[in-house]
């Protein structure tokens, strides 16, 4: 099989935004609590946070973490995480049925971020509360002093305010199994309102509006055009949420999840353009694909576990090499929508559904599951702009959607003078290849990786899994790459490279 690919300096998808390889996590299972969060581990810090939890982050380079939520939100009272610990209310989480101690809240979130170097993007709960809750929470966080709210950070350690400029204003507020479910019309005005009496407080922070939950629900269209209707001029960014499954045990049809992933981003745009449209707006709307993942191993044994524990174990799917191909080629299809999506997250961050798992005793105290690999190196190298790439490939059909066998983003990062390869085949045989880079008048070859050789269905608890070189890669003097690829693998090729432009 053979494939081959070309991209031109000069024709450009758009620039990557840093934020697009953020993450989730919320007062879910093991997420929070004996995950970042576990104050009487050998491991933690001073501030009870897990210090081999901060250095596998950190290898993500995660700019950006979406909290408290995920359905967490939808009930939580933000006041309950500030102040003193020992006068924390403990309260039920009816989104996961669990305990909630209260003792990671707002002040330990953001100083955990500055920790990682992460940007927060806070949501909101605009399913029990609304504007009041959201007034209050952003003139404690954003305003300087002087005031109720503001001198309250203060007296809870923090002087400074911690000018939190990115929020979602709610999450899934179209799922029946969102606390406070609405209507896309009563969502549409609240969250009009709420953006209002936000940016009254801090005129300088950006909003997230809650697009439909999934591509399948009912809702889906119809949610995303009449909640515009209301919030077209009040936020900068549309929420998509998508994850995927081989429930079917069709390993062709799981890997075209992408495919599907393509098609409803571009359906999504077509309805914010539309509406742009008719409303005769000139401000484009930009998407935040701010849940994303492959999740279904876990639910089954959810359903057994019993409710009103503190931090069960929820939504612990042990990934496999086949989720990690599918996981990469979701993450290649965010590439390709870079002039658009300019928020992602990954959801979620620890243990739950989560690229990092930890151990309560034993070792290794932390393990990398194979999601990892192919989300570390998109997080580290696709920074820059997103380059156009034409291909021409074999292909299948599922679901009557065309399928290439190998596919591919293109990222150039100007400020390191380097282009990266993304090539992912989903074939059961080896591929030679041979791209193109034209416009491109001095590239050399500075690495080659692949994460191959695995079975599909194999996981990563023994942590057997890892990157290699990728050997006999060739770079000839009309700058092109050639070389193999293995069957059913990711692979990752750095050059060095100056364009013309």
């Amino acid at each position: 099989m053979k494939a081959n690919f070309k991209v031109t300096a000069d024709v450009v998808i758009g620039k990557i935004d840093p934020r697009m390889w953020g993450s989730l996590t919320e007062q879910l299972g093991r997420s929070v609590y004996n995950g970042i969060y576990q104050p009487n581990h050998p491991l933690a810090d001073k501030n009870g946070f897990r210090r081999d939890v901060i250095d596998a982050v950190k290898k993500l380079k995660i700019p950006l973490v979406r909290y408290p939520g995920g359905n967490f939100v939808s009930g939580y009272n933000w006041e309950d995480g500030i102040g003193p610990k020992s006068k924390r209310p403990i309260r039920l989480d009816l989104a996961w049925k669990s305990i909630e101690p209260n003792q990671f809240g707002l002040h330990e979130f953001l100083t955990w971020c500055k920790t990682i170097n992460a940007q927060a993007d806070m949501a909101i709960n605009l399913g029990t509360r609304g504007i009041d809750a959201a007034r209050n929470l952003v003139e404690y966080c954003n305003f300087p002093a002087g005031t109720y709210w503001s001198n309250l950070r203060i007296k809870n350690g923090q002087k400074n305010p911690f000018n939190v400029k990115l929020w979602s204003l709610g999450n899934e507020m179209d799922g029946e199994w969102q606390i406070g479910h609405k209507t896309a019309y009563e969502y549409g005005r609240l969250a009009h309102e709420t953006a209002k009496a936000m940016r009254i407080i801090d005129p300088s922070i950006e909003l997230i509006a809650c697009g439909s939950s999934l591509h399948s629900m009912p809702s889906f269209g119809s949610w995303e055009e009449e909640i515009l209707d209301n919030v077209y001029d009040d936020v900068e960014y549309l929420s998509l949420h998508q994850y995927y499954d081989d429930n079917d045990h069709d390993i062709k049809k799981f890997l075209s999840s992408s495919i599907d992933l393509d098609s409803f981003i571009n359906e999504v745009i077509s309805i914010c353009d539309a509406v742009k449209a008719r409303k005769h707006q000139t401000k484009t709307m930009y998407l935040a694909m701010d849940e994303w993942n492959v999740w279904y191993h876990s639910k089954e044994s959810d359903t057994k576990q019993k409710p009103w524990q503190q931090a069960p174990n929820l939504l612990e799917d042990h990934y496999t090499f086949a989720d990690a191909l599918v996981v990469g080629s979701l993450a290649l299809t965010l590439i390709k929508h870079a002039d658009r999506i300019k928020i992602g997250c990954l959801a979620q961050l620890i243990n739950v559904i989560a690229p990092i798992v930890t151990n309560n005793e034993g070792t290794p105290t932390i393990w990398y599951q194979s999601i990892f690999y192919p989300f570390m190196q998109v997080a580290n190298y696709a920074q820059g702009t997103a380059l156009k790439v034409n291909s021409k490939v074999a292909d299948y059909t599922v679901s009557n959607r065309v399928v290439p066998y190998v596919s591919s983003s293109a990222v150039y990062n100007q400020s390191k003078c380097e282009v990266v390869l993304f090539i992912e085949n989903k074939a059961a045989e080896e591929v030679d290849f041979d791209y193109k880079l034209a416009d491109f008048p001095q590239v050399t070859l500075k690495e080659a990786t692949q994460f191959a050789g695995y079975d599909l269905d194999e996981t990563n608890e023994k942590q057997t899994m890892q990157i290699e070189n990728l050997k006999d890669i060739n770079v000839n003097n009309q700058n092109c790459v050639n070389g193999k690829i293995a069957p059913y693998s990711w692979n990752m090729i750095r050059l060095s490279a100056i364009s013309h432009g």
